[in-house]
């Protein structure tokens, strides 16, 4: 039976490559008749249904389909659909109001959780029992709390995209004004390094995230997405994330906490200052962090002055400098990505010993005092790795002092 399906898939879409769409429609009716579960093969019927202008059974196809696929767990193909519908009947809202209905009530705890950091929220009524079908749908950190009616209003603001394979979604240095969910595709995460070259820094899939940290902060994009297959995307701009905090200020509180916990998954677990931070902590602290961009010439610490803040370097780079008592400017390497300053004069309350300009338009982390004393200073894992860092910035700033130069590759303030 298998192989009998197998045949008649590969048969509709050769004649579907043909142009021949009446009998590839046929031979993907048969495949769905037979199984039901197969939703690729029934949203191929809607496809073809639309093309052959049979706008009625299209819609009613791709509403099973889209109801289907979240059931499943593909919350996003079913968003994706929910778009289709309404490019072909813009009043058609019966659908996204069924995935609504079905994602508030999702389990407390389903088997598909993709976490994030925790917003209050009200807690649901007590509902009856669920299908056990329920229990795959995924909690999605931008949609998982939200309300009924501000899940539709987000579902009403998504805009549908389509890129071919090679095509750019976004492209690093411009100013991000949207934020993508990837429906189907995948996509090459790419940095531009300071020789020119480009280097692939990660890849993402189906039911990834990208964009939010240009959207809420408006910070040029740290990175270019280039699709490398045809690659389907739900695009939320920032003009639409306004209207909706107007109308329901969770959406705010949502996104906000989507952006924390992505920092805290990008920045804070790979940087050895914060490795030694519980999971919680970590949490703790990703929140308190502040987001800035600074244009170049920007001095953030002075020497012989007290620091007020410590800094992570995300995008751009710094110039370091000390003054000796006569008037003889040292420089240290330059800060880079993924650098951290200012640690000294937090830790031991003393005036920063050098001072930091942005060589560069930067984009960078910032924690202030009150919150790196709350939320850093207290644990004993950091506090050992700020002791041994702050032994190694007096030991490089006596030898400063007595006329050394600093060893190559020590960037650290």
């Amino acid at each position: 039976m298998a192989g009998n399906l197998r045949e008649h898939k590969d048969n509709a879409a050769h004649l579907f490559a043909s142009g021949r769409l009446e009998e590839a429609l046929a031979e993907y009716q048969r495949v769905a008749v037979a199984a039901p579960e197969d939703l690729a093969s029934r949203q191929k019927v809607a496809e073809l249904l639309q093309r052959l202008n049979r706008k009625q059974e299209a819609i009613e196809t791709y509403a099973a389909v889209a109801d289907g696929w979240a059931r499943q767990g593909w919350l996003l193909r079913g968003i994706a659909l929910c778009k289709v519908i309404l490019q072909l009947d813009p009043g058609h809202g019966r659908t996204q109001q069924r995935l609504a209905e079905l994602y508030a009530r999702r389990m407390e705890t389903p088997a598909r959780v993709i976490q994030t950091v925790p917003v209050a929220v009200v807690p649901e009524p007590s509902r009856p029992a669920q299908p056990a079908a329920l229990a795959a749908l995924p909690r999605i950190p931008i949609f998982s709390q939200l309300g009924q009616e501000s899940f539709v209003a987000l579902l009403e603001g998504l805009e549908l995209k389509t890129f071919e394979a090679g095509a750019s979604i976004v492209t690093e240095g411009e100013l991000g004004t949207s934020m993508f969910a990837i429906v189907e595709g995948r996509v090459d995460v790419v940095r531009l390094l300071e020789g020119g070259q480009r280097r692939k820094v990660a890849a993402m899939g189906e039911g990834d995230f990208f964009g939010e940290m240009a959207l809420l902060s408006k910070s040029p994009r740290l990175a270019s997405v280039v699709a490398t297959e045809r690659t389907v995307v739900l695009e939320l701009t920032r003009a639409m994330v306004a209207r909706l905090i107007q109308r329901d200020a969770s959406v705010g509180r949502v996104l906000r906490s989507f952006h924390q916990e992505r920092l805290l998954a990008n920045v804070l677990r790979g940087n050895k200052l914060f490795a030694s931070l519980a999971p919680k902590e970590r949490e703790a602290a990703a929140q308190a962090f502040q987001l800035e961009t600074q244009p170049a010439g920007k001095t953030l610490l002075v020497q012989g002055q007290p620091g007020e803040a410590l800094y992570l370097l995300l995008r751009g780079r710094c110039r370091v400098t000390h003054r000796h008592p006569d008037g003889k400017e040292s420089q240290y390497p330059l800060l880079r990505e993924g650098d951290v300053f200012g640690e000294l004069s937090m830790m031991l309350g003393l005036p920063a010993t050098a001072t930091v300009r942005t060589d560069a338009p930067c984009t960078l982390l910032r924690l202030d005092r009150q919150a790196f004393e709350k939320h850093v200073l207290v644990q004993p894992g950091v506090r050992e790795a700020l002791s041994r860092l702050s032994t190694e910035r007096l030991q490089r700033t006596a030898l400063l002092v007595s006329g050394h130069e600093p060893l190559e590759g020590d960037s650290r303030v």
